[in-house]
């Protein structure tokens, strides 16, 4: 399989497994893969690319080579807020802590060190794309395209003022014109994302529904996260949040619903029908005991399942291989079925699944001619992996982060050998500790 050209590849990579993702439960063994002008251009057995002329040849013992991790939800510059107010259920949590802490110290120099800190983090543990759902997005456009990663940067819409907007319409306005600025980036989407039904009201949901659907712009939103917030919004309104956000249009197959852990017959029949994606954050809703995602049965009724880490904050870490192995093992008991969400599976949550609910699975998420290779290099080859029958359940079950090698978004490599190719790993901590020292000057508890 190859994309036909008579310039040498850039890159050609000999891994011990290669693991496509696309199709599914694929894994190849003795194949090399060709990178050209920043796209996959060659699959092939190792005999038939050693034919080709590549500038670069790199040899992958022991390694496994797989598309990159798409990390679909998180809040990257909540970094710095990393155990701020650990053991704590999720209103106190935001309400008495997060919420008091942002409006305090959130500006623009906050989430330049923050996301500064997430990505650098992301990308040693493999994670070559994330959503973000936070403030000051144009800069994190600016950290993204500055970094070389690849992002959804979700404009963050809630009805009371906010550290870089002083209401929803100013919001919107300033994503409006963030999304005109980057259409046409070759790693940067612009999404929108109402906070939660209980903090947006229609008509600023309305707004948002007329915007998105003249921009063709994803919706990414926390939704039944707890049981509270339905139950509430029955007492409220008489209707579960996810059936008013069908009663005012606002599902589809570009709406990201985040969490669910509630999920009840109607709720997964609208789901289905409109062809949502749903984003699982299983550490961060088990750490505030917000409850369970059903992702076997919603993945049975054929709804599209990502998984994301949700912040720093409420998870500790950006460990998206981590969080991983939490949803595969999570799904056999909640399922009540040690055959739910297989490795191979699991993987294709963390990365092709992840793109599609993002919007970008023509161009990433699986290992596939054409597609720009966003690609990640595992060391299976330690003592905790052998022997390894199924390395893709050894990738899983086994492997920590820390068997991230290397890393490349796009063709260009931005993690060689462990190491951060464009980001300097001790001033991205040195910063972070000066923020910490800061805000743990003033008592958050």
């Amino acid at each position: 399989m190859s994309r036909q050209s008579d310039a040498p590849l850039d890159l050609l990579l000999f891994p011990t497994w290669l693991v496509p993702v696309e199709p599914a439960g694929v894994v190849l063994k003795g194949h090399g893969l060709g990178v050209r002008d920043g796209r996959i251009a060659l699959i092939a057995p190792r005999a038939v690319a050693l034919k080709y002329q590549a500038i670069e040849t790199r040899e992958l013992e022991g390694m496994l080579l797989a598309p990159g991790l798409i990390n679909a939800h998180g809040h990257a510059a909540m970094t710095l807020f990393r155990g701020l107010a650990d053991d704590l259920p999720l209103q106190r949590w935001l309400k008495d802590h997060i919420w008091p802490a942002e409006s305090r110290w959130v500006d623009e120099d906050f989430v330049r060190c923050g996301t500064e800190l997430a990505i650098a983090e992301q990308l040693k543990g493999g994670i070559t794309c994330f959503s973000d759902m936070y403030f000051y997005p144009s800069v994190v456009s600016e950290l993204v395209h500055k970094h070389g990663v690849r992002a959804q940067i979700t404009i963050p819409v809630l009805d009371f003022p906010v550290p870089d907007a002083r209401d929803a319409d100013e919001a919107l306005r300033k994503g409006l014109a963030l999304f005109d600025d980057l259409k046409h980036h070759p790693r940067i989407t612009i999404a929108f994302g109402p906070h939660a039904p209980y903090s947006v009201a229609d008509d600023k949901l309305e707004s948002i529904r007329v915007l998105v659907a003249e921009m063709d712009a994803g919706i990414h939103m926390h939704v039944h996260e707890t049981a509270h917030e339905v139950q509430e919004a029955l007492r409220k309104h008489g209707e579960r949040p996810l059936a008013r956000l069908a009663r005012l249009q606002l599902l589809g197959p570009r709406f990201q619903a985040v969490h669910m852990t509630q999920v009840d017959d109607d709720d997964l029949a609208l789901l289905t029908e409109h062809n949502c994606s749903v984003i699982h954050c299983p550490e961060s809703n088990l750490k505030l005991a917000s409850g369970f995602c059903p992702v076997e049965r919603l993945w049975e009724a054929g709804i599209n399942v990502a998984v994301g880490t949700d912040g720093a904050a409420s998870n500790n870490d950006l460990d998206l291989l981590g969080e991983t192995r939490t949803a595969a093992l999570l799904a056999k008991a909640v399922a009540g079925s040690a055959t739910a969400l297989d490795a191979h599976r699991a993987l294709r949550m963390a990365t092709l699944n992840g793109a599609r609910a993002l919007g970008i699975d023509e161009h990433t998420g699986s290992l596939e001619i054409g597609k720009f290779a966003d690609l990640v290099a595992l060391d299976l080859s330690g003592l905790a992996q052998q022997p390894v029958y199924d390395p893709v359940s050894q990738l899983i079950y086994s492997t920590s982060r820390d068997a991230v090698r290397h890393v490349w978004v796009g063709g260009k490599q931005l993690l060689e050998s462990g190491r951060l190719t464009r980001m300097d790993e001790q001033q991205v901590i040195a910063n972070a500790r000066q923020w910490g020292e800061r805000i743990s000057s003033t008592d958050q508890r």
